[in-house]
């Protein structure tokens, strides 16, 4: 594979790097953190466990990174769209468009891996399980802030809570096989409640 970098003791890493993070990212993606191994990571990239620890420190190092580069391709929030809408029901449309379509985009690895990721883990994984919550509410914060110009204040803040909480449940039912055309009643349905809701946005 590709060189790309050096490892701790100042060699050139033997694969690359950047695409063992993407490969990692899909396995994790796939099958969540408990349902890949080291073994499955090292037989994926096509390097031996020595190598993968020394390039990444451990599993859970490496998953950090591969939420990381999720959130950065897969799972980002265009903010700048949506708060360009013509109005606040627009807006969420266009949210909620979005998150339906990075969540059914491959068949092999539906629903968000943010959403979906370590609801449920051994307690030895608290931490990761810890970040992975992190994440989710800072979506939500990002979301709450693309809405801002809509509506006041406490009313956008309740409205991303509950967006947050729609998509998430988007992503477990894109996750058990979920028609995109009814995950797009979901959506007119959400969309149809915030117009009623906000008549003049």
């Amino acid at each position: 594979m590709q060189q790309n970098g050096k490892s701790r003791g100042g060699r050139p890493w033997s694969f690359d790097r950047d695409g063992a993070i993407e490969t990692a990212m899909l396995l994790f993606w796939q099958h969540g953190y408990e349902g890949v191994s080291v073994g499955d990571l090292t037989k994926a990239i096509g390097v031996a466990p020595p190598s993968l620890y020394a390039a990444f420190g451990s599993k859970a190092d490496l998953y950090q990174l591969a939420m990381a580069r999720y959130e950065e391709t897969m799972g980002c929030l265009d903010e700048t769209a949506i708060a360009s809408a013509e109005s606040l029901p627009a807006a969420v449309r266009r949210l909620l468009e979005a998150a339906v379509g990075n969540v059914t985009q491959r068949p092999r690895e539906r629903g968000c891996m943010i959403s979906s990721g370590l609801v449920a883990c051994h307690p030895d994984h608290a931490a990761l399980a810890q970040d992975a919550a992190a994440r989710r509410e800072a979506l939500r914060v990002r979301i709450a802030q693309a809405l801002s110009c809509f509506a006041e204040h406490d009313q956008i803040q309740r409205l991303a809570r509950h967006l947050a909480a729609v998509m998430q449940g988007i992503s477990i039912q894109a996750r058990d096989g979920v028609a995109l055309s009814e995950l797009g009643v979901i959506v007119d349905e959400v969309v149809a409640g915030v117009a009623a809701r906000f008549p003049q946005t």
